[in-house]
C-alpha cells in the first residue's frame, strides 16, 4: 500500500493513501486530495497507478511540482523520494507486509484537537480548566501609571499657558 505523507511545517502528519487509479491533488474540495496551501494550485497534479508504479504528472500548475528538486511535467515517483508541490513537500511511502503486522500491533493514541470551526461560530470557546488557570488576567499597573503621567504633563502645560497669556494681558 502506498501513501504520500506530508512533511511541510503546518501540515505534518496529514497523509494520503494512493488507491485510486487516478487521483487529483489541489488546493479546492473538488479534488480527491485537498491541501489548503495558498502555494498550490486549485488543480495542481494527478497521480496515476500503472503497473509499473506511482506516476505525478502536473496539470499546469502555477508553482510547479517537483521530484527531489528536480521540476517536472510527468514523472515516476519511487518510495522515499520527495513530492513538492508549490511549496508542500511529501514523501512516498510503501507499506510492506511486515510494515502492516507492527502497524497492527501498535497502540493509537489519541490527540485532543484545537479550537473546532463550530466552537468559533457559536463564540469565544470553552477552555479546559487546567488550561484557563495558564492565562491570568494582566496587571494593569504600568497603564495606570502612565496615565497619571500623562495627566500630570497636561496639567504643566495648562498651567504654562495660563501663566503665559497673564503676562502677555499685562
Amino acid at each position: 500500500m502506498a501513501r504520500l505523507v506530508v512533511l511541510s511545517e503546518g501540515f505534518t502528519g496529514l497523509s494520503y493513501e494512493i488507491k485510486a487509479e487516478k487521483t487529483t491533488v489541489g488546493r479546492i474540495e473538488d479534488n480527491s486530495w485537498q491541501i489548503a496551501d495558498a502555494s498550490v494550485s486549485s488543480h495542481h497534479a494527478e497521480i496515476v497507478l500503472k503497473g509499473d508504479g506511482i506516476w505525478v504528472k502536473d496539470l499546469d500548475s502555477t508553482n510547479g511540482t517537483f521530484i527531489d528538486g528536480e521540476p517536472v511535467t510527468e514523472a515516476l515517483l519511487k518510495p522515499g523520494q520527495i513530492l513538492r508541490l508549490g511549496e508542500i513537500d511529501m514523501r512516498l511511502e510503501v507499506a510492506t507486509a511486515s510494515d502492516k503486522k507492527a502497524a497492527a500491533s501498535t497502540q493509537t493514541r489519541v490527540i485532543p484537537q484545537g479550537v473546532k470551526m463550530s466552537d468559533l461560530e457559536r463564540g469565544r470557546p470553552k477552555l479546559a480548566p487546567e488550561t484557563s488557570a495558564m492565562f491570568k488576567k494582566k496587571n494593569d499597573k504600568g497603564t495606570k501609571v502612565f496615565i497619571a503621567v500623562t495627566i500630570g504633563i497636561l496639567v504643566v502645560i495648562v498651567v504654562l499657558l495660563i501663566v503665559i497669556l497673564m503676562r502677555l494681558k499685562s
